[in-house]
């Protein structure tokens, strides 16, 4: 999926889309995207002016948005004004790699399981084949209140 594909399988825009291009994607099952990291990237300079580091919060948001796009073509969805998908949870997350300007950040999602609106997955970034983060994210798919 190229990002005009993104753009229409994710309501997120700059600066909060965090996935570049999908390589692969299967239906139900995974999906392998990634994120190219430059030094323009906002939040760069203050994390850390002397040190540029990506945060982990934002890896695992970019771990959630690959699900996202998972997730909503396992339903045959696109996103809608009538409805948003949630980030609910994250279990045994690990950092393990610093992420830097420069890197592709490889996103690996696997769906776990859904049941009853809440979808688990396991999910693993790397760097040059070597992991930086892993975690066990929940996402929901919810109503919005008009």
């Amino acid at each position: 999926m190229d990002i005009h594909q993104i753009l229409a399988h994710l309501p997120h825009r700059y600066p909060f889309l965090l996935v570049d291009r999908v390589l692969e994607v299967e239906a139900g099952k995974s999906i392998h995207a990634y994120k190219n990291v430059t030094i323009n990237e906002p939040f760069f300079q203050g994390h850390f002016p002397h040190h540029p580091v990506m945060p982990g919060v934002l890896i695992m948001e970019a771990l959630a948005q690959a699900a996202g796009i998972l997730s909503f073509k396992t339903m045959g969805e696109m996103p809608s004004d009538d409805s948003v998908f949630y980030f609910v949870g994250i279990d045994n997350a690990r950092f393990k790699k610093p992420v830097m300007p420069g890197d592709q950040l490889h996103l690996h999602v696997e769906i776990e399981r859904q049941m009853r609106g809440i979808w688990k997955y396991k999910a693993v970034a790397k760097v040059d084949g070597e992991v930086a983060a892993e975690a066990n994210l929940m996402c929901a798919k919810r109503d919005i209140a008009k």
